[in-house]
């Protein structure tokens, strides 16, 4: 089997001070913070595709990153991914990983072949959980890499594909429950539409929700009684996907009577993408109660597509553990890195040192976010602002008592608004700094 990130050591907490590369200074993972270990409220996992697969090939030139493993054979290769990733996450301590069914398994030349693949590597996988204690966060499928999936999966205009696509996803929730995993996300990177001359979305969009509640069908029956995600993004590859943003998926699963099983999966770089801000996009699913998990990564505003970075601004990071505290935390989910070092970074020492600086980032954004929350200056400010709806006329319209006639009478008797509360933002950015640099 052998050694495969043979100049990565394990990986340990040493603290703020540190100035060693291969160490954690802000990630301590039995560190109680809100009642909980930081392993538990951060949840970190490794997502398969980027950490063990991915290369450096983009568009404009080939792989600056050799993932092959030591072999060429493709079920060979599956296989040392397999070794090599538990390696990974044991050196630096993650629990969790996520996967694409592709990802682990090269797709065979039938779908029979496939699912035989899939089946074979699942098995290796799940003797390494036993041997390590690993989980799985999630499982998916990918149903957008292949050329059947050109024009979308579940809103493909041919049936054939759809139920090609429908076995696929059988497969991968099979791999999903073999290997203990309590979510399954859909991303439907190809499931929208590029010109509606030929698109009729009417049907897709029915044919999508048809599609979820097959799966839902599967889940009930294989035993699966954890959560489905919808992982929001705007465009690339498809320029009008049909999972916008929050908000619009949130649309989505309201329409279909979707939202009894199905959560979110939030993306940092996708809600850029949206033109939204990451907390954004995680305050709208938590306060429609349907925050599930995060992937962690962060993009340039600079560039207008997916960069998938590491998560390294301690801003963003802040401010999206805060929304996570808000919302009580993961459940079934956690913080998938689904994140690639840059390209120009090309050794496994790399895809180490970028994991360490993304999980070190996370751990002080939420030891910062635990400090403004028990700092209270910021939240005391936002209840003083809403104070008026404690008073009798806002307790009255809360519980839906008045009309616009009785509103019109009262707001004719009181007068002119000639009072306000400033909204003091400079302020709140400013205890805000005061804060994050103040030392944890």
């Amino acid at each position: 089997m052998g050694e495969y990130f043979k100049n990565v050591p394990v990986v340990k907490y040493e603290g703020p001070k540190s100035t060693n590369p291969f160490s954690y200074k802000f990630y301590d993972k039995d560190r109680i913070v809100r009642g909980k270990t930081m392993g538990e409220q951060l949840k970190f996992a490794m997502a398969w595709w980027h950490t063990l697969c991915a290369n450096g090939v983009d568009m404009f030139g080939s792989a600056t990153q050799d993932k092959s493993f030591g072999t060429s054979d493709a079920m060979d290769l599956a296989k040392a991914k397999v070794y090599a990733g538990f390696e990974f996450m044991e050196k630096l301590g993650i629990d969790y990983f996520c996967f694409h069914d592709r990802d682990l398994a090269p797709e065979g030349r039938t779908l029979e072949e496939s699912n035989e693949n899939l089946a074979k590597i699942v098995d290796v996988v799940a003797e390494q959980q036993k041997l390590s204690g690993k989980k799985l966060l999630w499982g998916t499928a990918n149903l957008f890499g292949n050329p059947r999936y050109m024009h979308g999966a579940s809103t493909s205009p041919n049936v054939d594909v759809y139920a090609y696509a429908a076995a696929q996803v059988k497969a991968a929730m099979d791999a999903t429950v073999k290997l203990g995993g309590h979510a399954y996300v859909f991303w439907g990177g190809r499931e929208g539409y590029e010109t509606l001359l030929n698109t009729d979305m009417g049907l897709e969009l029915d044919n999508m929700a048809r599609f979820f509640k097959m799966a839902i069908a599967y889940g009930n029956k294989i035993g699966f009684d954890g959560d489905f995600y919808i992982e929001p993004k705007p465009k690339e590859p498809t320029k009008n996907q049909y999972d916008f943003d929050a908000a619009t998926a949130l649309n989505f699963l309201r329409k279909y009577d979707l939202l009894d099983r199905f959560k979110l999966n939030i993306e940092a770089n996708h809600a850029t993408l949206a033109g939204h801000t990451f907390q954004h996009e995680l305050a709208v699913a938590r306060i429609n109660g349907a925050f599930g998990s995060v992937d962690a990564n962060q993009g340039d505003e600079l560039l207008g597509w997916d960069t998938d970075q590491f998560p390294t601004q301690l801003y963003s990071t802040t401010l999206a553990m805060l929304e996570i505290l808000k919302a009580g935390g993961f459940t079934n989910g956690g913080l998938n890195f689904d994140s690639k070092q840059r390209r120009g970074s090309f050794t496994l020492e790399d895809t180490a040192l970028a994991h360490i600086a993304g999980m070190d980032s996370f751990a002080l954004g939420l030891l910062i976010a635990d400090k403004i929350i028990e700092d209270g200056r910021i939240g005391d400010f936002v209840d003083k602002r809403y104070a008026s709806w404690n008073s009798d006329l806002g307790k009255s319209i809360i519980a839906g008592n008045e009309s616009f006639e009785s509103l019109s009478a009262i707001a004719l008797k009181n007068g002119e608004v000639t009072t306000n509360i400033s909204g003091r933002q400079e302020l709140l950015e400013n205890i805000f700094n005061q804060i994050l640099v103040s030392g944890v």
